[in-house]
This record gives C-alpha cells, sequence and structure tokens, in this order.
C-alpha cells in the first residue's frame, strides 16, 4: 500500500501531541492544589490535609516524568519530519521554546526534588516554598506553549525577509490576538481534568471503605472547584468563539458546518456535512441561535466555506466541537448534582461515587476533543497565511514514517495502559492503608 508521508507525519505529530498533552494538562492544575492542601495544613494544623498532598504528590511526580518525556519526542520531530517548520519561522518558535525551557522547565525542574523528598530536610516555609515555585512553573511553561500555538493561529509582529518570519515586536508576537483566550481556557480546562481526575479516585477510595478525613477532604475540594469552573469555562468558550470569529472564520465555519454565507444562522445539533456537495446531507438545529452566540444578534451574519478558497476539513472539527461541549455539559450536570448532595444532604450516595469514577479521566476527553478543533481547524495553514502544513513536511520515506508512527502508538498505549493501573492502584493501595489504620486503632478513639 502507499501511504502519504505528508498524512502519516501529521499522524505521528498528533499521535504525540495527543498523548503528550493529557500530563501538562493534570500537573497544571494539580500544583495549585497541591499548595491548596499545604496551605490547609499551615492553617488548621490537620494531619488529614497533609496526608491529602502526600498521595497527589505521588501522582504529580508521576505524571511530571511522562510529560517531560513525551515532550522531548515532539521536539525531535521538528527536525526529522517538519524541518520547514523551523525554517521558515524558526527565529519566532526558537527563542519562545528557549524562554519556556529557562524560565519555566528548569524552575519546575529544581524544586520538584524539594517538594517531592525534602519535606524532613527543610523547613515547613521552604517546602511550601518549592510547592509553590513549581506550581508556578507549570503555568509559566503553558504560558510559553500557548504563545507560540497562539501566533501560529493568529500570527501578529512579524514580517517576512527572504521567506523567513522575523520578529519586528516581541510583545505583539507573545501578545497575539488569541493568547489570551487560549491562555485562559487552557488553565481553566485544566483545573476541570485535575478536579475530575481527584474526584473520581478519591470517589474509588471512598467505595473500597476509605473513609479517612484527607479523602473527605480532597473530595469535596475537587467537587466544588469543578462546579465553580464550568460556568467560568463557558464564559471563556464564548469570548474565545468571537476571538475566533474575528481572526479565523474560516474556522467558526467549519465549527457551525456553515457552507453558504447566511444571516440568522442556525445552531446545528446533529449534522453530516458532505465536502463533496459542499452541503450538509442532513442536519438539525436551533433556528438562528448560532447567529445570537456568535455575532449576539439573532440575524447577525456569519461567513460561509464556499467564501473561502481553503478551509479544514468541515466533519471533523463540527464533530471534535461537539464532544468538547458535551463533555462540559455532562461535567456541569455531574459537579453540580455531586455538590448539592454534598452540602445538601452532607454526604454522597453511592450511585454519585460510582458516576464520579467513571468520570475520572472526562477532562482529558474534552481537553483532546478542543485540542483537536484548535489544531485541525487551522488547516491547511501550519501557521496561518505564513506557511502550509504542506510546505513543511520534510523529505523522510513514507516507510520510515509509518514504522515509527507504529512504535509510538504501541508505546503510548502501553504507557497509557500503565499510567492509568497505577493510579487506580496507588488509590487501591492508600484505601487499604487507611482501613488498615483503622482498623488498629483502640476502640474509643476519635479518628
Amino acid at each position: 500500500m502507499n501511504f502519504d508521508p505528508l498524512i502519516l507525519a501529521r499522524m505521528q505529530f498528533a499521535a504525540n501531541i495527543s498523548f503528550h498533552i493529557l500530563f501538562p494538562t493534570i500537573n497544571i492544575a494539580l500544583g495549585w492544589m497541591l499548595l491548596f492542601f499545604k496551605a490547609r495544613y499551615l492553617k488548621t494544623g490537620e494531619q488529614s490535609w497533609m496526608d491529602a498532598y502526600g498521595f497527589w504528590v505521588k501522582i504529580f511526580a508521576l505524571s511530571f516524568g511522562l510529560g517531560v518525556v513525551s515532550g522531548v519526542t515532539m521536539s525531535f520531530q521538528f527536525g526529522t519530519n517538519w524541518p520547514g517548520y523551523m525554517k521558515t519561522v524558526g527565529n519566532i518558535a526558537g527563542p519562545l521554546l528557549a524562554y519556556e525551557v529557562m524560565t519555566a522547565f528548569f524552575l519546575e525542574a529544581t524544586f520538584l526534588s524539594v517538594m517531592l523528598f525534602g519535606r524532613s530536610r527543610v523547613s515547613e516555609r521552604t517546602h511550601t516554598l518549592a510547592t509553590l515555585l513549581v506550581a508556578m512553573g507549570n503555568t509559566l511553561s503553558a504560558f510559553w506553549i500557548l504563545a507560540l500555538n497562539s501566533w501560529m493561529q493568529t500570527p501578529a509582529g512579524y514580517e517576512m525577509v527572504d521567506g523567513k518570519a522575523v520578529v519586528t515586536s516581541w510583545l505583539e508576537a507573545i501578545f497575539n490576538p488569541s493568547l489570551p483566550y487560549r491562555f485562559t481556557h487552557m488553565l481553566i480546562a485544566s483545573g476541570l481534568t485535575t478536579a475530575f481526575l481527584i474526584a473520581g479516585l478519591s470517589a474509588y477510595r471512598r467505595l473500597k471503605g476509605d473513609n479517612s478525613a484527607g479523602v473527605r477532604h480532597a473530595l469535596k475540594t475537587a467537587i466544588t472547584l469543578a462546579a465553580i469552573l464550568i460556568p467560568v469555562q463557558m464564559f471563556v468558550g464564548d469570548s474565545h468563539g468571537l476571538n475566533t470569529f474575528k481572526h479565523q472564520p474560516e474556522k467558526l465555519a467549519a465549527i457551525e458546518a456553515i457552507w453558504h454565507t447566511e444571516r440568522g444562522a442556525p445552531l446545528l445539533l446533529f449534522a453530516l456535512p458532505n465536502e463533496t456537495t459542499r452541503q450538509n446531507d442532513f442536519a438539525l438545529g436551533i433556528p438562528k441561535l448560532a447567529s445570537l452566540l456568535i455575532t449576539h444578534d439573532l440575524n447577525g451574519e456569519i461567513r460561509g466555506l464556499n467564501e473561502f478558497d481553503q478551509h479544514p476539513p468541515v466533519a471533523k472539527v463540527f464533530w471534535s466541537f461537539r464532544v468538547m461541549v458535551g463533555m462540559g455539559a455532562l461535567m456541569l450536570l455531574v459537579s453540580w448534582l455531586a455538590c448539592w448532595q454534598l452540602y445538601r444532604r452532607g454526604q454522597l450516595p453511592t450511585l454519585m461515587h460510582k458516576v464520579l469514577v467513571g468520570m475520572t479521566f472526562s477532562g482529558w476527553i474534552a481537553v483532546l476533543a478542543g485540542w483537536y478543533v484548535t489544531e485541525m481547524g487551522r488547516q491547511p495553514w501550519l501557521v496561518t497565511g505564513v506557511l502550509t502544513t504542506a510546505d513543511a513536511v520534510g523529505p523522510a520515506s513514507s516507510g520510515m514514517v509509518l514504522s515509527t508512527l507504529l512504535m509510538y502508538l504501541a508505546l503510548y498505549i502501553v504507557l497509557l495502559s500503565a499510567y492509568i493501573s497505577v493510579l487506580f492502584y496507588l488509590a487501591s493501595k492508600a484505601a487499604k492503608q487507611s482501613q488498615q489504620a483503622d482498623a488498629a486503632q483502640p476502640k474509643g478513639t476519635l479518628s
């Protein structure tokens, strides 16, 4: 069989970034959650908060390790599969990636060992400071990476000189039109991913018989955080959509599967986009709602895909967006219901614990779907208006790219399966240790 090297290279990078993004998405917010647990311990003196910290810092370390390793493989591909990328925009991408390493990665890597192993060797203040700096490092790392990705989506502060992008204003390049929305959206997405991960594993420990205060603290904190962040994310998502409508109208048209420019466009709940006939074979929508949401006017005009010479793959972008929104709606329902049960009734029923376990990795699904909308919605451009994906791909043969793709996929399946297994193993082990501690406690002693 003959395979297109461009398609294979895209598939390989998609596989790598899909695997990699899972772990920073957890750690960005988890670092701040650890700081919150530590702050509560310092304020209340309750050991249960440090028990929660002790359990989740292990998850943080495991996620950090996998994130670093998978990030390295992506950087290799810039040279092996995408040499045209650095050749054309390396004057901008190179410094931004270097800033991420120098100001963020070194910061978190330096103080990670203190956070993990240094509590008995340094003062509480120093250990808390190390936790703070690691959390800041993770967030700063996300800032630089998203600054580069946002620049690729909405380039600014540059000019082309001899076929290469040269910076004219670093301030405009870094704080390009879409950065504030993407960065905020990603931070909240990380918070939701972490909240449901903590809630899911904590619920799993409760089902295993772990009634320790540390688990109750973590579960309540995670549910509350999720219930607060979901409405905020909906507001930020709306603002992000308006920004996309302004700067990437073809992506917005693909998200809504709008082929012809129209006023009062419907919001399609279900559609079967057909790129051959350039229409939807079937569509079910709410009249005028797309125009209202996007333009804040019932009769607002939305440009259709037929007005653009090039546009992204419609069906993939359309359905990825709806998976993201659908998962967000499910998160809203579960978190608000769990919050009501927890604060109104004082406890969660067994069924809700099981639901939370099922939602443990729901954040990953939403993040991946959103990331696919972002990346596929930019096609055929790698850097909008500057460099197409086809012009950036290298001369590697189909056989070479295919063999490494299969190797990566096999490795990632094994690593992801092992990661999830270890998380539930650690949760089961912690639950068992808690039960043993309760059994060894003398009768009549308050836990």
